[in-house]
């Protein structure tokens, strides 16, 4: 009986040293940085690529347009408490975007075992730095930009306001009535209002940039793709995914009030972005492997910039600014909408990225 307990400990022993030598072996073939050896159909998979094209520019321009509406649909107008909860849904979109879809990518392209250990990326958290860096140059931009327009804004009107009153006293022999509109000066409201028009025009602004870097480089990974099982899921991912950002991207142009031709340009583009990527994509295809250490580092810095920008973008210009706004505070009933609004949105793009 000793005998065979003695017997079972050495088998016991022996078998526990091949789970701990074969392990690394075992990982190590979870990640290959060679050709996949699997059979791939190219033709059916760029007839995937053409329909991904289509699909996803339909939903982005039906996204980004829906919430330009406004002027003939008046449930879309930003006056509306229906506008706080779409934009609050988009914004939970556009966060989840940022911390579900594009982070944890960056992370694993940046820490993928097809990069050398010696090279600095396994040596340094550079995902996460450079999201955080990523954020903090958007929020100096924001800050010095808006700096920038309403010192612009404050030099022009002291400017209109010193030839004002140097018409006045050249001209003081007219009465009041007769002048009552010959000023140039903007009246209070309208001071009021052009620093936080300026505000959601650079928001606007910022927010079309963090969106179309990632939306570049998701189109490339597709469209350089070459097996059809890949494809096909994330042609309806994309599709909602483009559809539900440009809604965000399009509440906050409506709000900054551009000129038609401005709104069309930046809507177009954002359409435009994801398509062109998936082109550039079938293009470089032939030669392009995204586990290759240079692909791994080009996605992984872009993925981590962007990441960074909409995450900072979605909390402050969007949550924040509308969260901390009077009017909602004051109305409880739109104030759990606007909550239930963005929990939904956060869960429908996070609930995406189970297939992109």
């Amino acid at each position: 009986m000793a005998h065979f307990q003695l017997c079972s400990l050495k088998i016991l022993q022996i078998f526990s040293l091949l789970l701990i030598l074969l392990y690394p072996a075992t990982v190590s073939c979870n990640c290959t940085c060679d050709k996949e050896d699997i059979q791939q159909n190219k033709a059916e998979a760029l007839r995937y690529k053409l329909g991904a094209i289509a699909a996803i520019l339909v939903a982005g321009a039906i996204g980004v347009s829906l919430p330009l509406l406004g002027t003939r649909i008046p449930a879309l107008r930003p006056e509306n408490d229906i506008f706080f909860m779409i934009k609050a849904f988009a914004a939970g979109v556009i966060l989840a975007t940022g911390f579900v879809h594009i982070l944890p990518d960056a992370f694993e392209s940046l820490t993928s075992p097809c990069l050398k250990e010696s090279s600095p990326w396994g040596k340094f958290p550079f995902s996460g730095f450079i999201a955080m860096m990523s954020a903090i140059g958007t929020l100096m931009i924001d800050a010095f930009a808006t700096g920038y327009y309403e010192r612009q804004h404050l030099s022009k009107h002291k400017h209109v306001n010193a030839a004002d009153e140097e018409h006045a006293g050249h001209v003081h022999v007219h009465t009041h009535a007769t002048h009552g509109h010959a000023h140039g000066s903007a009246s209070p409201s309208q001071e009021l209002v052009l620093p936080g028009l300026i505000r959601q025009r650079i928001i606007s602004q910022v927010l079309e940039v963090g969106i179309v870097v990632h939306s570049v480089v998701i189109g490339i990974s597709l469209g350089a793709s070459q097996s059809p099982d890949t494809i096909r899921p994330l042609v309806a991912a994309l599709s909602f995914h483009q559809f539900f950002e440009g809604m965000g991207l399009g509440g906050c142009i409506s709000q900054a009030q551009f000129k038609s031709v401005s709104v069309a340009i930046m809507g177009t583009f954002f359409s435009l972005t994801t398509p062109l990527g998936i082109a550039i994509g079938i293009g470089i295809s032939s030669f392009y492997r995204d586990n290759s250490p240079t692909g791994l580092i080009v996605d992984g810095v872009f993925n981590s910039a962007s990441a960074g920008i909409l995450i900072y973008m979605a909390l402050v210009d969007l949550l924040a600014a509308d969260f901390m706004n009077p009017r909602l505070q004051s109305n409880v009933r739109l104030q759990i909408g606007v909550n239930l609004s963005l929990l939904l949105g956060t869960a429908c793009m996070s609930v995406l990225a189970k297939w992109a």
